[in-house]
């Protein structure tokens, strides 16, 4: 499969998605596009935005979730127009399938929504590239199910993306084999580096993190020969309205991706 012209696919160069965890405003979502963009095109990376319209899939209703799917289309369709990159969100409902297919160029499916059916057949009908979630309480081969859902619903251009796996409460743990058995589908496979990072229901009403592992775990999922990272990130993660716990300073973006794209060159050199 393609995107800006590029090939995604666990032989090649990381494409990375990236951006925030959940819209919080227009002038974020440009600061952080701006910075991606930035960074693509000094170190020649593919890129995709990222963010969330809504958070649906809270542990407390107290929880920000989101401007909803009006206006938050409304702002990606601008930092689209702006800054001529394509886009990533996820859908919760099978009628936001075709709406968002409008203007995202990869529909997401949540993790602990891959079960649903019902969700990816809609979303595979819209002929986008699918980014499926492996859920924190699945294994890797379960995500073959997925597969199969969606390439009989005629689409076969599927992301297979890691995220960890529950260890116990509170804690998630990443097994890199999932990688491998993961590529046994014949997908490109990425990793949710800030996700993995999770520490749920940590801080009561909202997800902990430990955002300070971000690159060493992310060394570890490039050294097994992905396709693409899954990255958050934020202006001020202290003050994030979703997951600062787990994101990725934005300060620190340009040489997070520098030296994660040699440790990338290196591994698929051989």
């Amino acid at each position: 499969m393609n995107i800006n012209n590029r090939s995604i696919a666990n032989d090649q160069r990381l494409t990375i998605f990236g951006g925030v965890n959940v819209i919080e405003s227009d002038d974020i979502l440009f600061h952080v596009a701006e910075k991606f963009k930035s960074a693509a095109e000094k170190y020649k990376f593919n890129y995709v935005f990222k963010a969330s319209f809504d958070k649906a899939n809270r542990s407390s209703a107290d929880s920000f979730r989101g401007p909803g799917l009006d206006k938050g289309l409304d702002s990606l369709r601008k930092v689209k127009e702006k800054f001529d990159v394509p886009l990533i969100t996820d859908i919760h409902e099978p009628n936001q399938a075709e709406v968002v297919a409008e203007v995202c160029d990869v529909i997401q499916i949540p993790a602990f929504l891959c079960r649903q059916t019902d969700l990816i057949v809609a979303a595979a009908k819209t002929k986008k590239i699918i980014n499926i979630k492996k859920p924190q309480f699945s294994s890797a081969k379960e995500m073959f199910h997925a597969v199969s859902k969606c390439e009989q619903a005629g689409n076969p251009d599927i992301i297979l993306c890691e995220r960890g796996n529950i260890f116990g409460y509170n804690n998630l743990v990443v097994d890199t084999l999932n990688f491998q058995i993961l590529k046994d589908s014949g997908k490109p496979v990425f990793f949710d580096v800030t996700h993995s990072l999770q520490q749920p229901g940590m801080l009561e009403k909202s997800t902990g993190g430990r955002g300070q592992y971000v690159f060493d775990l992310a060394k570890a999922g490039v050294s097994q020969n992905i396709a693409g990272l899954f990255i958050e990130t934020h202006p001020d993660p202290a003050k994030a309205m979703c997951d600062g716990p787990c994101a990725l300073d934005l300060s620190e973006l340009d040489n997070f991706m520098h030296k994660i794209l040699l440790l990338d060159d290196l591994v698929k050199s051989n």
